[in-house]
């Protein structure tokens, strides 16, 4: 399959994560949820953004387009995870609120499912296609175990009908983890574009 049949499926996925992650996100109070959320948001830009440039690569033979977009993503990434830790720092200085942890347990297993179809779509080879595609590939992936951890929270706070902090410290955990590959991703970046050319990446 191409680039953007792939691409357009994955933005399918997450579309449809973000929306029923924000729903059930605000619903229950839990900052774990909409920090997934926030995340799909910023793959939803990127992968918008992508589709984008593989058109002008492919149609108009403009390779560094791909990189742009890379770093885009950086900065949205950078931007939802600097406000989700921001609220789960808050919620953790202020004492986190009773969050319902069955809707968490669903929440995040249904992301890591879906995510994990994503990753499946993409195949593990896109992370040697271009600077793009590998920030995708790592997003996904990423996100999908993120998911899973979130999932693991919620079970916690039902089975114990307590220990609410679990999830604010989850979402900061996941902001942290996202800004950590958001930097590195901005290192090959900047390298990409100072060659002009899109960078060939083995992910081994």
């Amino acid at each position: 399959m191409s680039q953007s049949g792939r691409l357009s499926i994955v933005l399918g996925l997450n579309l449809a994560l973000v929306a029923g992650l924000t729903v059930a996100g605000l619903a229950v109070g839990s900052v774990s949820l909409l920090a997934t959320a926030g995340d799909c948001v910023g793959d939803v830009v990127a992968l918008g953004l992508g589709l984008l440039a593989v058109h002008l690569r492919d149609r108009h033979g403009r390779a560094g387009a791909t990189n742009v977009v890379a770093s885009v993503n950086v900065v949205v990434l950078l931007a939802v995870s600097v406000g989700v830790l921001i609220e789960a720092s808050v919620r953790l200085l202020q004492g986190a609120p009773e969050v319902p942890g069955v809707p968490v347990v669903l929440g995040g297993v249904v992301t890591a499912v879906v995510l994990g179809g994503g990753v499946l779509v993409l195949g593990r080879g896109a992370g040697r296609e271009d600077l793009h595609m590998r920030s995708v590939l790592l997003d996904t992936a990423s996100d999908s175990a993120a998911a899973g951890a979130v999932a693991l929270a919620g079970a916690v706070m039902a089975v114990t009908h307590g220990l609410y902090w679990l999830d604010p410290a989850v979402g900061a955990v996941i902001a942290l983890v996202v800004m950590v590959g958001a930097v590195r991703l901005l290192v090959d970046v900047g390298r990409a574009l100072r060659r002009g050319t899109a960078v060939q990446v083995d992910l081994d």
